[in-house]
């Protein structure tokens, strides 16, 4: 594809001339672009990198959770600062590592055994 700007055609042009990127688009339930990630035609897509993204946003929608940096399924996350010490207490029943007050760490939530669970 050739931008409006350039006149003639696309014949006697190489490859490097017509580079294009590729991109990902994640799409959530609500119709909307939640991501969208290029790669130039040179580099292939991670499709890891991918999967990661799309667990970490269903995570992250489901639980008042951020994950952070280099964050894999089953790691730890961080909890939201609109979370108060008090309703923290509720959703995460394991427990958190407070780092800096705006900076609380607990296990992933949907990873940890309901007492139900236990004999």
């Amino acid at each position: 594809m050739l931008p409006a700007a350039v006149e003639g055609t696309s014949e006697g042009r190489t490859a490097v001339d017509n580079m294009t990127v590729r991109n990902v688009f994640v799409i959530g339930p609500d119709k909307k672009v939640k991501l969208v990630i290029v790669y130039p035609m040179s580099t292939g897509r991670n499709f890891d990198e991918v999967l990661r993204v799309i667990d970490s946003m269903q995570l992250t929608a489901k639980y008042s959770v951020a994950t952070p940096v280099n964050w894999k399924d089953g790691d730890d996350c961080i909890i939201l600062t609109t979370v108060s010490n008090e309703d923290a207490k509720e959703k995460f029943p394991a427990g958190w590592k407070e780092v800096k007050p705006y900076l609380r760490v607990t296990p992933q939530p949907d990873k940890i055994k309901s007492d139900s669970t236990s004999a």
